[in-house]
């Protein structure tokens, strides 16, 4: 009997480890590929998602935990009903005030980038959260210090636990759990893709600008995505004040003197102020911008052909560009801030 006894035991404790391995299991996540979009390029085999590691990645996101004095968070610069950009002012804001070099990226469909940064210093969506937490000007912060941080809390150990399997706090589960949140940001429900896909319709005036877009700016802001990912001059002079060079910062190849990414259009109603430096605070003049720029041959090909947009076709343009908003991405309560 005693001999039948523990084994009965031991059958007892293998199930009760089966359950709670179980139980600790992350759940899977699926990327949905929005119909006629390209693959995307970032390896998922690597960062699988799961619904534990996304809302990790959310906490992660919202917490001011992340700088030196506990005051900014990656919300502070990327503010959701703005397309994950700031609007406020023209340079990021970071610790203790300090004013950064330029203005923030929207941070959506980042599973298709294959680089970041306006300079594309960065490779990888995993190690993209790095710049601003080790910033001077941002977050001035160091990751083992954010490790200490977080495994002094009570939150978060059980949320690395949900999320990984056990509750060990690392630097790379910090980033891949940043990713997996920022991996979940798509856009691609606006009126454009609705009409893309014949369950809406343009109005006259969406429709003279969708053809004056497709003339004038697709061969840098392609679609569905409405970027290239490439890095391009833009015609904007030198802001001698910041003296900003652009892609030559970081190959210091002469040729890469004041390139720039091309950033998405998505949600470009709201993403204001633009340009790398936030130079323009109206998408009017970022227009009047372009229609300006004439036989410039330090220009890519595409600009040195002129413009030349009446005022009702730089209106009819702009009408365009806020087919591309997407109320549904910008107000997704699942993107928001949650308490845990």
């Amino acid at each position: 009997m005693k001999s039948h006894f523990k084994y009965l035991l031991v059958i007892g404790s293998t199930v009760m480890l089966s359950m709670a391995f179980t139980l600790l299991k992350p759940t899977p996540l699926y990327l949905e590929i929005p119909k006629g979009w390209p693959k995307p390029h970032y390896d998922f085999s690597k960062n699988p998602l799961t619904e534990e590691g996304f809302q990790l990645g959310r906490q992660l996101f919202y917490d001011p935990i992340l700088s030196r004095d506990n005051t900014i968070s990656c919300n502070s610069c990327h503010l959701q009903a703005t397309g994950f950009t700031h609007v406020d002012h023209e340079l990021s804001h970071g610790i203790e005030g300090k004013i950064g070099t330029r203005n923030s990226m929207t941070l959506m469909n980042l599973a298709w980038s294959k680089s970041f940064m306006w300079d594309g210093g960065v490779n990888h969506l995993d190690v993209q959260a790095l710049n601003p937490i080790t910033s001077p000007f941002e977050m001035d912060e160091t990751v083992a210090n954010v490790v200490l941080k977080l495994q002094k809390t009570e939150t978060y150990p059980l949320l690395f636990e949900k999320a990984f399997g056990d509750s060990e706090i690392t630097g790379q589960r910090i980033l891949k759990a940043l990713s997996q949140f920022q991996l979940l940001l798509i856009s691609s429900n606006s009126k454009y893709d609705k009409v893309m896909q014949k369950e809406a319709f343009f109005t006259d005036q969406e429709q003279k600008g969708y053809k004056l877009f497709k003339t004038n700016c697709a061969s840098c802001h392609n679609e569905p995505l409405f970027t290239s990912e490439k890095f391009e001059r833009n015609g904007l002079v030198l802001d001698t004040t910041l003296n900003d060079i652009g892609r030559k910062k970081i190959t210091g190849n002469l040729e890469d003197y004041t390139l720039f990414k091309v950033p998405t259009l998505r949600n470009i109603q709201f993403t204001f102020p633009y340009m790398h430096d936030g130079r323009f605070k109206k998408l009017t003049e970022v227009v009047k911008h372009y229609n300006s720029l004439e036989n410039d041959t330090n220009l890519p090909k595409q600009f040195q052909k002129p413009m030349r947009l009446s005022d009702n076709e730089r209106v009819d343009l702009v009408a365009f560009l806020h087919t591309l908003t997407d109320n549904g991405f910008l107000f997704d309560k699942r993107f928001s801030f949650q308490r845990e």
